[in-house]
C-alpha cells in the first residue's frame, strides 16, 4: 500500500474508533439499573425492589449471550450489519420500556432486560472487535478509549436520569428520551464502522497476517483459552460480589451521607481503569497488566478488612479500577493469543466468565454475609483474586497457546 492508500485508511480507522465510542457511551447503560431501580419498584412492582433488580440480571444474561452469538453472525456478516442490527434492537428493548404497564409490570425483563441486554451486546462486540483489526499496533490504547467510554457512560448519564429526568418526567418518559436518543446516535454511528481492507498494513508494525487466526473450535482446544476465561472470572467476582455493598458499606464505615460518594468513585474509577490499564499493557505488555489488576483488586479486598473512612472509599475506587481494567484489556489479550480474524466469536466465548462471574457473585454476596458480618465477603474475594493470579502465572508459561489436543507441557 502506498502513503497515500496509507493515510487514507489511518483516518478512516480514527473514524472507526470515535464512531465506536460514541455507540459504547450510549450501551454503557447496561450498568445504569441501580438508578432505575427504586423508580421502577415503584411503578410496576408495588416498592418490590428485589423484583425490579431482577432486570439486571436478565440483562446481564442477554449481554453475554448477545456477545457471543452476534459475534459468531458478526465475523459471517461483518461488523456495520451487526451494529445497526445491534443499536436496533437495544434502542427498541429500551423504546418498548416505555409501554410497561403495572398490569403486565413483569414485561419489564423481556424489554429491557433481554431485549436491551441483548442489543448492547451485539454492539459491544461489533465495536471491539474490529478495532482490534484497525489499530494492530495499538490494540490496547484503542480499546482502552472504546469501553472506556461504555463505563464512563455511568458517570454522564447517571446522574442526568437520577437528578433531571426521572424527577421531572417520570421514569416510563426517561426510557422513552433514551431509547430515542441511543437510536439518533447508534444506527448513523454503525454506518461508520467496518474492517480494514484486505491486506491492511502498519508501517512498522508486525503485520496481522504473521499471527495465527484460530477458529472457535481451534481456541476452545487450548489451555489458553481456559487460563484467560477463568483468570476473568475469578478477578471480576471482588467487584462483582462487593458491589451490591458499596453504599451500605459506606455507612458502616464511617462515610455517613457521604456513602453515595462511593457509588460515583467506583463509576470513574471503572472507566479510567478501562482507559489507563489497556495503555499501560501497551507498553509494559498484557502479562504485566493483568498482574496489575490483581496487584491493585487484591490490595483493595485486604485492606477494606479494617479500612474506615475515605481509606474505604479508597478501597472500593482500587477495587472498580481493576474491575475497568479488566473489562478493558482482556478483548486484547484474546486478540494477542487467537488472532483477530474469529474475534467476535471467540471474544464471546471469553466473556462466559464475565457472565459467570457475575452470577456467581449474586449468590456469594447474599450467602457470605452473616449478621451484618462482612469478613468472609472479603476474606471470599482475596481468595479469587489469587486465584485469577495462578491463572495468570499459568497463562505466561502457556503463552504459546499450545493445544490440549498435541498434549502441549
Amino acid at each position: 500500500m502506498d502513503d497515500d492508500g496509507h493515510n487514507r485508511f489511518d483516518k478512516r480507522r480514527y473514524v472507526v474508533l470515535l464512531a465506536g465510542i460514541a455507540i459504547q457511551f450510549c450501551a454503557g447503560t447496561l450498568y445504569m439499573w441501580s438508578i432505575y431501580n427504586a423508580p421502577v419498584a415503584e411503578l410496576l412492582f408495588g416498592g418490590d425492589r428485589n423484583a425490579s433488580a431482577l432486570t439486571a440480571t436478565f440483562m446481564l444474561v442477554a449481554f453475554v449471550t448477545g456477545m457471543l452469538v452476534c459475534g459468531r453472525i458478526m465475523d459471517k456478516v461483518g461488523p456495520k450489519r451487526m451494529a445497526i442490527v445491534g443499536s436496533l434492537i437495544m434502542s427498541s428493548g429500551i423504546l418498548a420500556s416505555y409501554l410497561v404497564s403495572e398490569d403486565c409490570s413483569y414485561l419489564i425483563y423481556l424489554t429491557y432486560g433481554l431485549i436491551g441486554g441483548f442489543g448492547v451486546g451485539a454492539v459491544y462486540t461489533s465495536t471491539v472487535s474490529p478495532i482490534q483489526k484497525w489499530f494492530f499496533d495499538r490494540r490496547g490504547f484503542a480499546t482502552g478509549l472504546m469501553v472506556g467510554a461504555f463505563g464512563f457512560s455511568l458517570v454522564i448519564f447517571g446522574p442526568l436520569a437520577d437528578k433531571v429526568l426521572i424527577p421531572g418526567m417520570g421514569v416510563s418518559n426517561t426510557f422513552l428520551v433514551f431509547g430515542i436518543a441511543f437510536l439518533a446516535i447508534c444506527v448513523p454511528a454503525s454506518l461508520l464502522i467496518g474492517n480494514p481492507p484486505e491486506g491492511y498494513v502498519i508501517p512498522k508494525a508486525p503485520s496481522a497476517a504473521s499471527q495465527r487466526q484460530y477458529t472457535s473450535k481451534e481456541m476452545l482446544r487450548t489451555r489458553a483459552f481456559y487460563l484467560i476465561t477463568f483468570s476473568l472470572f475469578f478477578i471480576l467476582s471482588a467487584f462483582f460480589v462487593l458491589n451490591p455493598l458499596f453504599k451500605d458499606l459506606g455507612v458502616e464505615r464511617g462515610l455517613g451521607d457521604l456513602a453515595v460518594m462511593t457509588v460515583m468513585i467506583v463509576g470513574v474509577c471503572s472507566a479510567s481503569g478501562r482507559i489507563a490499564i489497556t495503555w499501560i499493557s501497551d507498553n509494559i505488555g498484557r502479562m504485566s497488566g493483568l498482574i496489575l489488576i490483581f496487584a491493585l483488586t487484591l490490595a483493595g479486598v485486604t485492606i477494606v478488612i479494617f479500612a474506615e473512612g475515605v481509606l474505604f472509599a479508597v478501597c472500593m475506587g482500587l477495587i472498580a479500577f481493576g474491575f475497568g481494567g479488566a473489562a478493558g484489556i482482556y478483548a486484547t489479550v484474546t486478540s494477542d493469543h487467537f488472532g483477530t480474524r474469529n474475534m467476535g466469536s471467540n471474544y464471546g466465548l471469553v466473556m462466559l466468565g464475565f457472565g459467570a462471574s457475575a452470577l456467581v457473585a449474586q449468590v456469594l454476596s447474599k450467602a457470605l454475609v452473616s449478621d451484618g458480618d462482612y469478613t468472609m465477603v472479603f476474606v471470599a474475594c482475596a481468595a479469587t483474586s489469587v486465584a485469577s493470579f495462578v491463572c495468570i502465572l499459568l497463562l505466561r508459561r502457556f503463552s504459546d497457546v499450545r493445544s490440549f489436543a498435541k498434549g502441549g507441557s
